[in-house]
C-alpha cells in the first residue's frame, strides 16, 4: 500500500501535519492518482515551482499558486538580470532546479500565526498584502519548505519526495488578482501525477491538443479570425466558417421546428428595468455591458430570457396553449476579462442556440424528457459522449428555498425515472434556478461543459407571468430555460478538436473539391458542380495555374471531404476519379454513383 499524504475529513482535504487528534476519524488519502491526491501533489508542486524560481530569481516575489483541474499554477513577479521577464525558454532551467530540490527531500510545514501577524511579516511584499486584503481576520497559515514560504490554506504532500512525475507547460501573463487595471504579473502552469506513465499519457495527449487546436485549424482552414482593432474575444467569421455555420443553423432550425419549438427573437438590448426585474442586474450586472440612450439605462442582453418573457407575454394564454416552445440563434454579450478569453471557447460575443419552454408544473417532467431526447440525437449526430450534472442552488440566487426545492426535485425525478445516471454540483445552479448540465467528451477524453437545462419558477413570478386554467383561473406556468450546443462558437471549437479539422460532411464549408488535370476538362467540372450545388453541397473548382499536385495539396490542407480529380478519361466516361479523405482511398465511379455516393453520405446523419 502506497504513503499515507493527507486525510478527508467533512469533505475537507486535511494534510498529514494539521490532521492533529482527527486522524482516527478521517479518511486517508494515499499517494496515487486519485483526485483528492492528485489535488495535494499539485498544490505542493506549484509551492515547489515557486521555490526553484526564487532560488533562480532571488528578488521574486509571488501572488497565487493553487491546483486546477490538470494540473497547477503560480503567478509572480520576477526579472531576469536584462530586465526581461521570464519566458518559454526558461522553463528547463527552472524544471532542473525543481527536481533538484526533490532530490532534497525538503519536508512542508505549518505555521499558524494571525493576520496582523502576518502581515508584519511580508510588511514589504506589496503581493503578499494584496493576498492578505482577500483573507477575513483571525488565523492565517503558513506553509514553508527549504527557502520558500508562503501564505495559504494547504493542503500539502509531508515531503517534496512525492513531487517527482511533473512537467511545466507554458508562460502565461496574469493580471493581478484578475483586475485588467492592475499590474501583470507572470504564470507559469504545469502538470502533474503521482507516477511517470500517467504524466507521459497525459504530455502525449497535450501534444495532440496542441496539433488539434481549434485557433490553429480554424486559420489554416480560414473559418475564423480575431483583430485587435475590432477587440479581443470578438470573432471574425470568414466565408469558410459563416458556410459552415449556417449549415449547422439550418439543420438545428429545421429539427427545431419539427419538434415544435416557434422562431423568436428578442432585441439586443434592452432597459435596465427589465433586468432588475429578472435580477440580473444584481446578480449578474458585473457580466454585462451598458450605454445610455436618452438619458436612460439600458443593458446589452447577456441572455435572451427576458426578450422570450415579453414573447410570452404579448397575448393572453391559456392552459390549452402550454406548453409553448420558443427559440432563437441569440446573440448575446459577457463582460470576460481578458485573461480568461480563448478563441472561441470563452469570448464577449456568442449565438447561443437557446430555446425556453413555457409550461403547467405538471408537464416539467415530459419537457425535460424531450430536450433528453433531443440531446442525445445531437451528440450522436456529432459522434460525442457526454454525461450530466444537476447544479443546486449557488450562495448568489434569487428565490425561496422551498421554490428551490421543488425545481430542483422535478430535474431528479424526470432523470430517475428515466434511468438517466448523473452527478451533483452543489451550489452551481444558475442563479434564478437549478439545472443539468450537459458535459461532452472529446475525441481526447476532455469533458466540456456546453449544452444546459433549467427549471425556473422564478422569472415567472417577477414578471407575474400567468395562463388561464381550465376553470378560467389565473394559474404561473413554470420556464424552462434550454440550450443544447450551448453557444455555437464553442461548440465548433470542441467539434473542429473533436475531429481534428475533419468536420463532418453534412457541415463542411466546402464538400467537394473538384480538380480539373487542364482547362479542356473545366466544363465537366461546371457540370459535376451544379449538380453538387443542386443537393446543397459547397463546392470548389481547383483550376489555378498551379501544378496538379498543388491543388490536391490545398484541398487536403482545407480539410475538404472529398476531392475529385477530372481528366481526359473521367470527360470520355461521365466518370470521377474520388479521393477520400476520410476513408483514405481512391476510387472511380460513374457519375451517376458518384452522385448517389454523396447523396448517401448526406442521409446518414438523423437529428
Amino acid at each position: 500500500m502506497s504513503d499515507i499524504i493527507a486525510y478527508k475529513l467533512n469533505e475537507n482535504i486535511i494534510d498529514t501535519f494539521s490532521i492533529g487528534e482527527n486522524e482516527n476519524l478521517a479518511q486517508p488519502i494515499y499517494f496515487d492518482n486519485s483526485k483528492e491526491a492528485l489535488e495535494v501533489i499539485r498544490h505542493s508542486c506549484a509551492h515547489l515551482m515557486a521555490e526553484a524560481i526564487l532560488e533562480l530569481y532571488p528578488e521574486a516575489k509571488f501572488f497565487v499558486g493553487p491546483a486546477i483541474e490538470d494540473g497547477f499554477y503560480y503567478d509572480f513577479r520576477a526579472f531576469k538580470e536584462d530586465g526581461s521577464k521570464i519566458g518559454e525558454n526558461d522553463l528547463k532551467d527552472i524544471e532542473k532546479k525543481m527536481k533538484n530540490l526533490v532530490e532534497d527531500r525538503l519536508n512542508f510545514s505549518k505555521i499558524n500565526s494571525t493576520k496582523s501577524e502576518v502581515s508584519i511579516k511580508f510588511k514589504d511584499d506589496d503581493l503578499k498584502q494584496e493576498v492578505l486584503k482577500k483573507i477575513p481576520d483571525g488565523i492565517v497559515s503558513i506553509y514553508s519548505q527549504g527557502k520558500f514560504e508562503d501564505i495559504c490554506r494547504g493542503p500539502h504532500v509531508p515531503n517534496t519526495k512525492y513531487l517527482r512525475f511533473f512537467k511545466l507547460t507554458r508562460v502565461a501573463g496574469a493580471y493581478l488578482g484578475g483586475d485588467e487595471d492592475k499590474e501583470m504579473l507572470t504564470r507559469i502552469y504545469g502538470v502533474a501525477f503521482a507516477d511517470k506513465d500517467s504524466l507521459n499519457e497525459h504530455l502525449k495527449m497535450l501534444e495532440e491538443a496542441k496539433k488539434r487546436d481549434h485557433r490553429k485549424l480554424g486559420n489554416e482552414m480560414k473559418l475564423f479570425t480575431f483583430d485587435e482593432e475590432v477587440g479581443a474575444g470578438l470573432p471574425i467569421w470568414l466565408p469558410n466558417g459563416s458556410r459552415m455555420r449556417s449549415k449547422l443553423e439550418k439543420i438545428l432550425f429545421k429539427v427545431h421546428r419539427k419538434r415544435g419549438y416557434e422562431p423568436v427573437r428578442g432585441p439586443e438590448i434592452l432597459k435596465s428595468d427589465a433586468w432588475k426585474i429578472s435580477g440580473h442586474y444584481d446578480n449578474y450586472k458585473e457580466n454585462m455591458y451598458f450605454t445610455k440612450i436618452d438619458e436612460q439605462e439600458y443593458g446589452i442582453k447577456p441572455m435572451n430570457c427576458v426578450g422570450h418573457v415579453k414573447v410570452y407575454q404579448s397575448d393572453i394564454r391559456s392552459y390549452r396553449d402550454l406548453p409553448l416552445k420558443f427559440f432563437e440563434y441569440g446573440v448575446v454579450h459577457r463582460h470576460e476579462k481578458s485573461g480568461v478569453m480563448h478563441g472561441l471557447f470563452r469570448v464577449r460575443e456568442f449565438t447561443q442556440d437557446d430555446a425556453h419552454i413555457f409550461c403547467m408544473p405538471s408537464q416539467i417532467k415530459e419537457n425535460v424528457l424531450e430536450i433528453l431526447d433531443f440531446v442525445q440525437n445531437i451528440m450522436k449526430a456529432f459522434n460525442f459522449s457526454y454525461e450530466m450534472e444537476i447544479s443546486t442552488k449557488p450562495n448568489k440566487a434569487i428565490g425561496d428555498d422551498e421554490v428551490w426545492e421543488i425545481a430542483t426535485n422535478a430535474l431528479k425525478q424526470a432523470l430517475d425515472e428515466n434511468g438517466y445516471r448523473y452527478g451533483i454540483d452543489e451550489g452551481g445552479g444558475a442563479f434564478y434556478g437549478p439545472k443539468i448540465d450537459i458535459k461532452i467528451t472529446d475525441a481526447l477524453k476532455r469533458k466540456w461543459q456546453c449544452g444546459t437545462i433549467q427549471v425556473d419558477f422564478n422569472l415567472p413570478e417577477r414578471f407575474d407571468l400567468n395562463y388561464i386554467d381550465e376553470n378560467n383561473e389565473k394559474k404561473r406556468p413554470v420556464m424552462i430555460h434550454r440550450a443544447i450546443l450551448g453557444s455555437f462558437e464553442r461548440f465548433i471549437g470542441i467539434l473542429i478538436e473533436h475531429t481534428a479539422g475533419e468536420l463532418p460532411f453534412f457541415i463542411a464549408p466546402t464538400g467537394v473539391s473538384i480538380v480539373p488535370i487542364s482547362q479542356k476538362h473545366e466544363n465537366y467540372a461546371k457540370e459535376i458542380k451544379n449538380l453538387l450545388q443542386n443537393l446543397d453541397i459547397d463546392v470548389e473548382i481547383l483550376n489555378k495555374n498551379e501544378t496538379l499536385n498543388k491543388r490536391i495539396r490545398t484541398a487536403e490542407k482545407a480539410h475538404v471531404p472529398y476531392i475529385v480529380v477530372i481528366g481526359d478519361e473521367e470527360v470520355d466516361k461521365k466518370s470521377v476519379a474520388l479521393r477520400d479523405r476520410r476513408a483514405r482511398i481512391q476510387q472511380n465511379l460513374s457519375l451517376d454513383e458518384f452522385i448517389k455516393f454523396i447523396e448517401e453520405k448526406l442521409n446518414e446523419v438523423h437529428f
